[in-house]
């Protein structure tokens, strides 16, 4: 009993959940950025309360949500050309690869660069 019944490696792990991630992303990082927008007026009575880390934390968000931005459009176009490369075959027989005399693609989501 415990946590040693999920601990112990019995149950296999489940398939990711894939959905549009890029919209999820640019979501967020539009709601972060309103919440320092809509803050930003109230600037005054956030330093003389010591709450200033609101709308810096805010800030932050929008910030690494631009970095979010970027990094799953370059996920999801790596993923695009390796599916693309899979159904028409490039890179499936010796020779094809990026480098001379490199073997078959390798199965699976490509990783993302």
């Amino acid at each position: 009993m415990g946590l040693s019944r999920w601990t112990s490696g019995e149950r296999e792990a489940p398939e990711p959940l894939e959905g549009n991630v890029v919209a999820t992303v640019v979501g967020g990082t539009v709601i972060w950025f309103t919440l320092f927008l809509v803050q930003l007026p109230f600037y005054r009575w956030f330093d003389e309360h010591g709450r200033t880390w609101w709308l810096w934390t805010c800030l932050a968000g929008g910030v690494l949500g631009l970095y979010g931005i970027w990094f799953v459009r370059r996920r999801e176009a790596a993923l695009r050309r390796e599916r693309l490369a899979r159904e028409t075959g490039a890179g499936s027989g010796p020779g094809t690869g990026t480098a001379p005399g490199s073997g078959p693609a390798p199965e699976g989501p490509a990783p993302a660069e």
